[in-house]
């Protein structure tokens, strides 16, 4: 009953966002930062300390291209992505807000996704901050640095410290504030300020996280309690005519 409820809400809204972060590519074999198994349970997360990566690059970077450009580069989209996909193709999906730096939406088919803490994808020079496509730069000597002023460069994802780029977080608030429904997959409303978008949201609330979260109790109107590749097969199969 809850899936065909959802997928009604679904089908009937005409302004549907997505919002996801760590739980929807974890089957796609991309750790979570926080948990029991998650990253920081294995690395420092002073790595990503803004002011200690310009201090300490070489030593920083050696972690990141482990981390983010050696584990993660083979990482595949999985269903949970490919859905999100179909219902924009359907003219259904207006957008995805997404926390996660992995690029696995793109990957997937979705064209209009706000990366509201960056990307891996990229990296920016940190002098005169001009962007380059993370493939076109070598990580065999570390830390890379700017062809153009030789300045170190960073992965164009936000680090501890640093603000959220202007345009994510602008296209965001207006995104959520105008939805009509809002899906919400593999969030657990622990990072802030992401967290707080989906309390904008005057419309319907679809969660779909294999544990409890913050948004449970408080906000959600449908929660579906699986992992993201489960529950979306479900919702795909009641759409299906």
């Amino acid at each position: 009953m809850l899936y065909k409820e959802a997928v009604k809400i679904i089908k009937n809204s005409k302004k549907l966002v997505a919002f996801t972060g760590a739980g929807i590519s974890l089957e796609s074999g991309i750790p979570t930062f926080r948990g029991k198994d998650g990253l920081w349970n294995k690395y420092d997360p002073l790595i990503l300390d803004i002011d200690y990566f310009k201090a300490n690059p070489k030593e920083s970077w050696q972690k990141i291209k482990e981390i983010f450009y050696d584990f993660m580069i083979d990482s595949k989209p999985n269903f949970a992505h490919e859905y999100l996909a179909f219902l924009e193709n359907k003219g259904i999906l207006k957008a995805v807000i997404t926390q996660n730096i992995d690029g696995l939406h793109q990957v997937a088919g979705n064209k209009n996704v706000i990366e509201f803490h960056g990307t891996t994808k990229k990296l920016v020079c940190l002098g005169c901050g001009i962007k380059y496509k993370s493939e076109e730069i070598s990580l065999d000597s570390l830390p890379p640095v700017c062809d153009k002023c030789g300045s170190i460069l960073k992965p164009d994802f936000v680090f501890f410290k640093e603000p959220i780029p202007g345009n994510a977080y602008r296209k965001s608030y207006k995104l959520v504030k105008e939805a009509d429904a809002l899906l919400i997959i593999g969030t657990t409303g622990e990072i802030m300020p992401a967290s707080e978008f989906p309390y904008l949201c005057k419309g319907k609330f679809i969660e779909i996280n294999p544990e409890i979260s913050k948004y449970t109790q408080i906000k959600t109107d449908i929660f579906l309690q699986e992992k993201a590749t489960v529950a979306t097969k479900k919702l795909k199969e009641f759409f299906m005519p």
